[in-house]
């Protein structure tokens, strides 16, 4: 009897080494992502951008290539993060490619589609608006407002299908805002506060 429970124990043990240096190691690296996570979750509601996206890199960094859906959730929270880091050129860049992932991605949710959109269509809006104050030509701001109006239009017919009225009431303001920075006169741009996120 003896030697079955010894025999039993080192099972035990044997058991808890293998899941230790097997599965185990994946669940320690999964933690070690969630602290980073929320460590730059902390930063963002600290407002200390530039330390959020430097967490949100080394998550990006760590995540397995086949976790696409927590992958293009980071990279919007990277991308939100980088537009209040007056890192807008890069945002927008990188949230172009984003919504083509997303939308090529048969698993992505739709409301997160909706995120992306939402969020590249605010990047265009400002930098439209930034392109405007520094006196940039029309041609060069033109299509840039022109790509957000688009984006807010099919947020909007998006919110329609759905039936989701806290999308459309919003993507129906931003596409009144789009439309009304498009025909604003530049002394009448240039007498207002810089909108904010």
């Amino acid at each position: 009897m003896r030697i079955l429970l010894i025999v039993a124990w080192l099972f035990v043990g044997l058991g808890g080494l293998i899941y230790h240096f097997g599965p185990g190691q994946d669940r320690m690296e999964m933690d070690r992502i969630d602290r980073i996570i929320t460590n730059a979750r902390h930063h963002v509601s600290e407002k200390n951008w530039e330390q959020a996206v430097e967490q949100y890199d080394t998550v990006l960094a760590s995540l397995p290539a086949e976790n696409k859906t927590q992958i293009h959730k980071v990279t919007l929270e990277k991308s939100k993060a980088q537009m209040m880091a007056k890192k807008l050129p890069e945002a927008r860049k990188a949230l172009e490619t984003l919504l083509q992932d997303v939308r090529n991605n048969k698993e992505a949710d739709a409301a997160l589609v909706a995120d992306v959109q939402a969020t590249l269509a605010n990047s265009q809006y400002y930098m439209t608006w930034l392109m405007r104050l520094e006196g940039l030509p029309e041609e060069q701001w033109k299509p840039e407002i022109e790509a957000a109006r688009q984006h807010y239009t099919q947020l909007v017919n998006t919110a329609k299908k759905s039936g989701d009225k806290e999308l459309l009431e919003r993507s129906k303001e931003d596409l009144e805002s789009s439309i009304r920075l498009a025909r604003m006169d530049l002394s009448e741009l240039q007498g207002l506060p810089l909108p904010s996120q």
